[in-house]
């Protein structure tokens, strides 16, 4: 597959491939990075995430003592958890142990949330924007997956699995988001040097 990206760094310039879901893909997210009104909300936002954390706290949300960002280290966490919920879901087991590892997950994602909103605090505007969709996402993920927890609790298997469904497919479309943000910054970064 042939796709050309980030001709100029810091702009998604163009996607020629062969792969027409690629290309619808790389557009929209193109259109995401180019849409500015969001900026006002962006830059007070960013604003507001940079003032919080102070000077340590705020190197280890971002991961100064591993050397690289922690933030995709600990949304292996939720991810993992829902993931393995979406197995068990569809596995002959007892229905307990789905209801718990969503329960880890709505936990673990508090941290990951955390780190990826500092992280997020220092982009530039094209992935500011991304990043803020990501995060929207993220959060609908959450409300998914609280209200499947909210359904197995209630003994409403049926329905917690449909609302694990939702949440799993917002996690995987967060993912694609984030995982363009992150890629975006190593390829804008190495064509800087």
């Amino acid at each position: 597959m042939n796709t050309h990206l980030f001709a100029v760094p810091g702009k998604l310039d163009r996607a020629t491939t062969s792969n027409g879901a690629s290309t619808a893909w790389l557009a929209t997210v193109g259109r995401l990075e180019r849409t500015t009104i969001a900026d006002p909300a962006i830059r007070v936002l960013q604003r507001a995430v940079r003032a919080l954390p102070p000077g340590e706290l705020r190197d280890l949300l971002r991961g100064g003592p591993l050397g690289h960002p922690a933030h995709p280290m600990l949304v292996q966490v939720p991810i993992g958890c829902w993931l393995s919920a979406a197995v068990l879901d569809v596995a002959p087991t007892g229905r307990g142990a789905p209801a718990a590892l969503i329960a880890v997950g709505l936990v673990g994602i508090a941290p990951a949330a955390v780190a990826g909103w500092v992280d997020w605090a220092d982009l530039p505007p094209d992935q500011a924007r991304v990043g803020l969709v990501h995060a929207l996402t993220n959060v609908a993920a959450v409300v998914f997956y609280s209200a499947s927890l909210g359904a197995r609790l209630r003994g409403c298997s049926r329905r917690g699995k449909l609302w694990s469904l939702a949440g799993l497919t917002a996690i995987a479309a967060s993912g694609l988001l984030g995982g363009h943000v992150a890629y975006h910054r190593t390829v804008a970064r190495h064509l800087a040097t």
